[in-house]
């Protein structure tokens, strides 16, 4: 067995412990914010300095999420958007990036430069709200995920992968009487997993966070995303909804803690997939890195 230097050693512990700190540093502002909200209002508007635990543990906070009618409807919009949006996103930029990459098709040209433009070209928020508003789309939960439902950048990755799979077994199949559609589903599909799986946390990602569509296309509260509700509470400091009693002071005394607690319950979804997804995850991307 070959002996390790001093000098070695000492630069693998300090490597160690430069990364412990950098990863605590990382790590601390979540730590901060779930031990603020499972504090008491009072006590933590009046601590100063870190946070390394709660300040008088208390569940009230989230008592009052769960209990609030917005902003479980809300999360309830926010879910929707999210399966549904990411779904026909998916579906959609595999089947454009499966065209993009089929031989002798007619007019593959033209409809390529179609798929290019948007890449680098944009109508702009106005044309897009008047396009949204004469579609009957204004004011639905439609408008949060139609408009933006193909990413072309997300489709040249999916484009890659796809090219990348052997010709022998298109034509195997081909000879075994499996038409395109066939291939797509048996074929391509279950050799992409990878990649499939990175456009899943990177549509689903973007939909669960997105919240200025919902700001410009929808006016009725009931359809408010999660992240659109979480926004007047963070930025507006708007607390008057944490409660559907509406109960004055009793509600302002928790008003801190609650921000802290719809923080925590918007980013858990996204902590809970994500370790499902990672193992796929730098090989779906490498893939659309490496090759050309």
């Amino acid at each position: 067995m070959r002996k390790t230097s001093l000098s070695r050693k000492i630069f693998v512990c300090c490597n160690v412990i430069a990364l412990m700190l950098f990863s605590l540093i990382c790590l601390y502002p979540m730590l901060y914010v779930v031990f603020a909200s499972l504090s008491d209002s009072a006590k933590l508007l009046a601590h100063e300095g870190f946070l390394l635990w709660p300040e008088d543990f208390s569940w009230e906070a989230y008592r009052a999420v769960a209990k609030n009618p917005t902003i479980v409807t809300g999360y309830i919009n926010s879910i929707i958007v999210l399966v549904v949006g990411t779904f026909l996103s998916v579906l959609m930029t595999t089947l454009g990036a499966y065209f993009w990459t089929r031989r002798n098709v007619g007019m593959k040209k033209v409809i390529s430069t179609l798929f290019l433009i948007p890449l680098f070209f944009s109508g702009g928020m106005i044309p897009t709200y008047l396009v949204v508003k004469n579609l009957g789309l204004y004011n639905t939960l439609f408008a949060l995920f139609l408009p933006t439902l193909i990413s072309t950048y997300n489709m040249v990755i999916v484009r890659t992968s796809f090219a990348g799979i052997p010709v022998s077994l298109e034509e195997a199949a081909t000879i075994d009487g499996a038409n395109a559609f066939r291939i797509f589903v048996s074929v391509t599909i279950p050799l992409s997993k990878a990649v499939i799986a990175v456009m899943i946390l990177y549509y689903g990602v973007g939909y669960w966070n997105s919240w200025f569509n919902a700001m410009i296309y929808l006016n009725d509260r009931s359809k408010f995303p999660l992240q659109l509700i979480l926004r007047e509470i963070l930025i507006v400091n708007d607390t008057s909804a944490m409660s559907a009693a509406g109960s004055g002071d009793s509600d302002y005394a928790i008003a801190e803690s609650i921000k802290y607690a719809v923080i925590v319950v918007a980013t858990v979804p996204i902590l809970c997939v994500y370790p499902f997804l990672q193992k796929y995850f730098v090989k779906g991307v490498m893939i659309g890195a490496v090759k050309g």
